[in-house]
């Protein structure tokens, strides 16, 4: 067995239980591992890989293991070489060819003779043939990091794969590069992601939720319809139980009415004087022990269908719905939300305009109006980030201007960033990509208030209640949220601001989520009802959303209508790796 955890456990120093127990194993051939947010699918990889230790239990792996980590951390000093683990051997070769006959160096090269071209073909599957084994690191793309990162994994050959989040930040291109590198992978590959399309390619789908990790063969559509399958089984066990909890409940109503019947029959003869008094009383006493038994039949068999009731529940999984009205965001069809000018001209400072202004296709101006439902999509590298905070009002003429930790902007005003000129008409709110908008020192509830000072506590409570937020969770600091709770945290501020948002500009908000957070975002969003613009890659996320217009902006600054992209496969083609 490639990879087999044994009853593993893992706890943080502080006791938190992470894992407990698990036991399973993962063969040659593609996992998909899916659940919550914080259910611990990323501490699992991390083990598997050896970057952590258990707190009991053991993890095996056969042969080397590559990792790619979600929170990739890059230095931006180092080379595209250096990256890819090969700069050792690299300068060894060139030594060697240089006439160096030092031990060393023939150490250092090994067999990777053809260490150099199998890099660049290996970038080249990715996509990333543009790229230098001697660029620096720091001029990387976020995607192209990703990728070259991967690539360093894939020219290994680990006999496991581990992959965690590898689609985030990743353009529509890239994916469907990625999603060939992974289909044309031949031994053990586990992949941590939300992405349909990458989970549509899996051999089989490991879902860790409730504290077990349960597999499921096919890919996410099969895993889908057998876990449909199992919950109409489990809500037809909880009717079922439920009718049995109240069955014995109407029985022991029915038996006591019948003994209290019984008693009072008893009484009226004992005071009629038809009978002696000692029998009477011994008729009392036999009548009470045998009620006493009936009553504790009757208690046990509510017990036991009341335990059954509580099993059939465990199998039914809670997948609370966000359900909101938000009257307030609604936008008339005919009014102007937004207006942008200047679109045909290096609106930042490292575009250049492509040809001249007025271009066909090429948008100059931009206007939404009503609740139109816009996606911006685009390569990595594009500016689509800097665009979207141009306009919110938090772009500035310098540069990029801050891409994180940004706060929600409201009102209506105008900002111009280089030749871009950008008038709303309307209150915005704007959501980074890190959901870094909260105060962690804040409860949820305080976070919720500074955004809309003018409601009441109790209007907030209600309001987050409806984003799942009930009684003591409301009371939460923001540093204490798991990573599900902080995004509905997020999204409340968002939508619960005073005045409404209703301009949303949404910045790939569904990096990092679990699949119940998007499912989440969607309904959220079915509730709004005024304009949007959303930037990301996830394309069933975005048809989901019932999108009205697609834009398309290129590297070199160009804004044009686009057709909307079907929902991404693996179409590009990879040869075997071997």
């Amino acid at each position: 067995m490639p990879v087999v955890l044994s009853d593993l456990s893992f706890s943080y120093p502080n006791g938190r239980v992470v894992l407990s127990h698990l036991s399973a194993s993962f063969n040659a051939g593609r996992t998909g591992l899916i659940g919550a947010n914080g259910s611990g699918k990323s501490t699992l990889l991390r083990l598997i890989a050896g970057a952590a230790r258990p707190t009991s239990g053991s993890v095996t792996a056969s042969g080397e293991v590559g990792y790619l980590p979600q929170d990739l951390t890059l230095g931006t000093s180092g080379t595209v070489a250096s990256l890819l683990g090969i700069a050792a051997a690299r300068d060894a070769v060139r030594a060697i060819e240089a006439g160096s006959v030092d031990p060393a160096a023939f150490d250092a090269v090994g067999d990777d003779w053809d260490i150099e071209e199998r890099a660049r073909e290996q970038l080249g599957r990715l996509g990333l043939s543009h790229v230098g084994l001697d660029d620096p690191v720091g001029r990387l793309s976020g995607g192209e990091a990703v990728l070259t990162a991967l690539s360093a994994r894939l020219l290994r050959r680990p006999a496991v794969l581990l992959l965690d989040e590898p689609t985030n930040n990743l353009d529509l291109d890239a994916r469907r590069r990625l999603y060939a590198a992974v289909e044309a992978w031949p031994g053990v590959l586990i992949v941590v992601s939300h992405d349909r399309a990458l989970l549509s390619l899996v051999d089989q789908v490991a879902d860790l939720s409730g504290g077990e990790l349960r597999m499921y063969g096919g890919n996410l559509e099969a895993y889908e319809a057998m876990l449909a399958t199992e919950q109409a089984a489990a809500q037809r066990a909880v009717t079922a139980a439920e009718a049995d909890v109240r069955r014995e409940k109407r029985d022991l109503l029915e038996t006591q009415v019948k003994q209290a019947r019984r008693d009072r029959m008893g009484r009226q003869l004992a005071a009629s004087g038809s009978i002696p008094h000692i029998v009477a009383g011994g008729r009392k006493r036999a009548a009470q022990v045998s009620a006493g038994k009936g009553r504790e039949v009757a208690l046990a068999r509510i017990a036991d269908a009341r335990e059954r009731l509580a099993d059939a529940e465990d199998a039914l999984r809670d997948d609370a719905m966000i359900r909101i009205a938000l009257p307030g965001t609604a936008v008339p069809a005919g009014r102007t939300v937004l207006t942008v000018q200047g679109l045909d001209a290096p609106w930042a400072p490292w575009h250049t305009a492509a040809g001249e202004p007025g271009d066909p296709g090429r948008l100059a101006e931009l206007i939404v109006r009503g609740p139109e439902r816009i996606a911006l999509i685009g390569p990595n590298g594009a500016g689509k980030t800097t665009l979207l905070l141009a306009l919110a009002g938090l772009g500035g003429s310098a540069g990029p201007g801050p891409e994180h930790g940004a706060t929600p902007a409201a009102g209506a005003g105008n900002v111009a960033v280089a030749a871009l000129s950008v008038r709303r008409n309307a209150a915005v709110g704007y959501l980074p990509q890190r959901l870094d908008i909260l105060d962690d020192a804040l409860t949820v509830v305080e976070n919720v208030r500074a955004v809309a000072p003018r409601a009441t506590v109790n209007d907030v409570r209600a309001g987050l209640a409806r984003f799942l937020f009930r009684g003591d969770r409301a009371d939460q600091p923001g540093g204490t949220l798991s990573g599900g709770e902080r995004f509905r945290a997020v999204l409340a501020a968002l939508l619960l601001a005073d005045p409404p948002p209703q301009l949303l500009l949404l910045d790939e908000p569904t990096n990092n989520l679990d699949m119940a957070s998007v499912r989440q975002l969607s309904q959220a969003l079915s509730c709004y009802r005024g304009a949007l613009v959303v930037v990301s890659h996830d394309v069933p996320f975005l048809h989901s959303l019932g999108i009205t217009r697609w834009l398309r902006l290129d590297r070199d600054g160009r804004l044009a209508d686009a057709w909307p992209p079907s929902p991404p496969g693996a179409t590009a083609t990879v040869a075997p790796y071997g």
